[in-house]
């Protein structure tokens, strides 16, 4: 059930969704060791909380995560807090540990279709309770964005990445830095807003709002390998990754704009992959830019055999869009065709 924070005469009500992460942790004065706290000390943390005038109501996980410990279940269990709240609330916060908020970010993107509300995931870099916190700002943004209405409709229809100032959709944000407060980066896809002394959406840049009713995706099938190239990889060590047993899908990081070697063995491994019905997707290692498969004769191998180019596509969306198309236990032939076709606007066709 719900815990009642703000109930006011607001005609806006918002529900968070605390996970943990360090946004929800203070320092062990013993040990000095970082533990999670719930949301009660969040509010004596972040007392702004109160001022505003929605009505804002609070469901945590029990036992709170550390977000490297976030499996594709959590997602689903996020999910299903969306579904079964959604006809109750105007926008919802999830307050999530940094590490793997980006893969929870595409994840929920492609679970949650025909999104109408926002749904904006949000963490912090240093504990709630240090003096120069970033959770404070990131929480209380959040909630506003998560409420803002334009010309009475969710300003932000969508899933977004609420971080440092900037608003991006959720599966085009990388985790780039661990250190900075600006934690995260859309290399390839501009904010969707900006928060100065004024909030600032661009609304060209928005998903846009239609009258179907919320689908809710609830199978995820996590059976995929990454294999990130380096110079230097043996034969060995890549036939026993892409031989394991159980695997249905592999993203491949590849050099450039999608180049890979072109030594016998690794063309001969990948070919056998493919032929024994493996899903193979081409991304590019470099935090911005895009897979052209075929601009250089190293990709043109791999395009000819059936691997999937992932133009844009982030290692996290890649990843979770895959879980989510082999899910819904589609035919080969329509995951690739999927795979490169802009589902939530996770790539530029």
């Amino acid at each position: 059930m719900a815990q009642k924070l703000n109930r006011s005469k607001s005609c806006i009500d918002i529900l968070i969704i605390y996970t943990g992460g360090t946004i929800g942790m203070i320092q062990d004065h013993k040990t000095g060791e970082l533990k999670p706290i719930n949301f009660d000390q969040i509010k004596e943390e972040v007392p702004e909380i109160r001022k505003f005038d929605y009505n804002i109501d609070v469901v945590s996980f029990n036992p709170v995560l550390d977000s490297s410990d976030m499996q594709p279940d959590h997602w689903v269990k996020m999910a299903d807090l969306i579904q079964k709240n959604y006809n109750n609330y105007h926008g919802f916060v999830i307050l999530h540990g940094s590490d793997t908020l980006a893969y929870t970010a595409s994840a929920l993107s492609f679970m949650l279709e025909n999104l109408a509300k926002p749904v904006i995931i949000t963490g912090s870099q240093l504990p709630v309770g240090e003096i120069r916190t970033d959770a404070k700002e990131n929480l209380i943004t959040s909630i506003e964005i998560a409420a803002t209405r334009i010309n009475n409709k969710p300003a932000v229809p969508e899933v977004c990445v609420y971080f440092d100032y900037l608003l991006f959709r959720g599966n085009r944000v990388t985790k780039m830095n661990s250190s900075k407060f600006e934690a995260f980066q859309s290399v390839n896809f501009p904010p969707l807003a900006e928060a100065g002394v004024h909030l600032k959406f661009n609304t060209h840049l928005m998903a846009k709002i239609n009258s179907k009713k919320l689908k809710v995706y609830k199978s995820l099938d996590p059976a995929i390998g990454v294999i990130r190239l380096f110079p230097g990889m043996t034969h060995q060590w890549f036939k026993a990754q892409i031989r394991t047993k159980g695997i249905k899908a592999l993203v491949l990081e590849t050099f450039g704009s999608g180049n890979a070697p072109s030594a016998g063995w690794f063309i001969d491994e990948l070919q056998n992959a493919l032929k024994a019905g493996l899903v193979v997707v081409n991304i590019t290692q470099c935090p911005g830019g895009t897979v052209e498969q075929g601009r250089y004769t190293t990709s043109s191998k791999l395009a000819k055999m059936g691997v999937i180019g992932g133009a844009d596509l982030t290692s996290e969306a890649a990843i979770t869009k895959l879980m989510f198309l082999m899910g819904q236990k589609m035919k080969v032939a329509e995951i690739k065709k999927l795979m490169t076709t802009s589902l939530r606007g996770e790539l530029t066709p």
